[in-house]
């Protein structure tokens, strides 16, 4: 048994005491710091989100009218395409009514020298008539010697008298050929004529629809621009403190020993859940997928390898075309998913961020394409949105957003 201590041996402990108390102060200084450190930077980064849900409806309504700007701008192209298509189709017809008035020019020289040579002909045997007179059966009858002459001199006479006849003919052919060219060249150049002024309203009209969209085109941007001004200024803000949030998470960890958070990742699907790749304009719907996800796969197979037109699929879903935005949009309302069309920057801020399970948007300010149920559907790889066996865009560089619960 130990003795018990007595007198001043109390004193020796009380140094031990307090330097132990001061280690556990010391040890537990640098964790208090990081939690207020931790609670201020989460008050911070509720407040951005704040601001962000507060700047949603003003984001909402951008989304909005720069949908409908896109489908203006896309309309007026493609009106400027379908009048340059006429104006190529009036030059085509100007060009070959031109050709064929050369060609009518030509012809109507050839008829005229012909019908001067006929009538040239025609002038010496009016002449040589006149000078010898007309000969008649009679006096062929009566000058002859015998009837053998008579039937020769009334063959030759014949012979003239039908040689005269092709030559009048042969006049008033050329004559009635050459009457008809000529009408035929005044139609013709009335055709050209025509042809040329419609070209030159055509031609008004492009010049008319391609101020009108470059106009709309650099409203447009503007809008974009200044969208994406305040997208930026609150992403970057947020993203800032995220990081910073992390690096204080990991230091309370590593100063408490207690494990970092980890960021949880979708599920992988199972066979019941995934698509099957069919061609590029099929995929399967998975007989596991919930209905918005088989309406959406649906959608996307109704537009699949459809051509691509820019903004195709903007200010109305229903498209000769889409663009990569557009399709996007389409195959998230046939789920249910979007109410009215976004274009790529607007994609950004849908739904819910990171990855889904069954659906997957990834969007930046130029581009945007999904996964659905394991299938990547693209507009890159084909001249419109088709689908892919495995992404041909990498997700590096994109936003990752899915609809809530998703």
């Amino acid at each position: 048994m130990r003795a018990p201590l007595r007198g001043n041996s109390w004193r020796l402990l009380l140094p031990a005491a307090m330097l132990l108390a001061v280690l556990c102060l010391v040890a537990s200084a640098p964790a208090k710091d990081l939690e207020e450190k931790l609670d201020a930077t989460q008050g911070k980064l509720s407040h951005v989100r704040e601001s962000q849900s507060a700047l949603a409806a003003t984001i909402a309504e951008q989304n909005r009218a720069i949908d409908s700007m896109i489908g203006e701008v896309s309309a007026l192209r493609q009106r400027q395409a379908a009048v340059e298509s006429e104006l190529a189709e009036k030059q085509d017809e100007l060009d070959s009514a031109t050709a064929k008035l050369a060609a009518d020019k030509h012809r109507l020289a050839l008829v005229r020298a012909r019908l001067q040579r006929a009538l040239g002909v025609l002038r010496e045997r009016l002449v040589a008539i006149y000078e010898s007179g007309s000969p008649d059966m009679l006096n062929v009858v009566l000058d002859s010697a015998s009837w053998s002459e008579v039937s020769t001199r009334a063959d030759y006479l014949g012979q003239v008298q039908e040689y005269d006849d092709s030559v009048a003919s042969r006049v008033k052919g050329l004559r009635d050929e050459a009457r008809a060219a000529v009408k035929r060249m005044t139609a013709v150049r009335l055709q050209i004529k025509g042809a040329r002024d419609a070209i030159a309203l055509k031609e008004k009209e492009v010049a008319s629809a391609r101020a009108e969209a470059e106009v709309r085109f650099s409203e447009l941007k503007s809008a974009q621009a200044e969208r994406r001004q305040a997208l930026e200024s609150l992403e970057s803000r947020e993203e800032a403190l995220s990081n910073n949030l992390a690096s204080i998470s990991e230091q309370i960890a590593s100063t408490t020993g207690a494990p970092a958070p980890v960021t949880g990742t979708p599920a992988p699907l199972t066979p019941g859940q995934s698509a099957n790749y069919i061609s590029e304009s099929q995929a399967s719907v998975p007989s596991e997928a919930p209905a918005a996800v088989a309406g959406a796969i649906e959608a996307a197979n109704s537009i699949a390898t459809t051509p691509y037109i820019w903004g195709g699929g903007h200010g109305s879903f229903e498209s000769s075309g889409y663009d990569c935005s557009g399709a996007v949009s389409f195959a998230l309302n046939g789920g249910g998913f979007l109410s009215s069309p976004l274009d790529s920057t607007g994609l950004e801020t849908w739904g819910e961020p990171g990855p889904g399970q069954w659906i997957t948007v990834y969007a930046n300010a130029e581009h945007a394409w999904m996964i659905i149920a394991g299938l990547a559907f693209d507009t890159v790889g084909g001249p419109g949105p088709r689908w892919h066996s495995s992404p041909v865009d990498s997700p590096e560089g994109f936003i990752a957003r899915h609809p809530p619960g998703y």
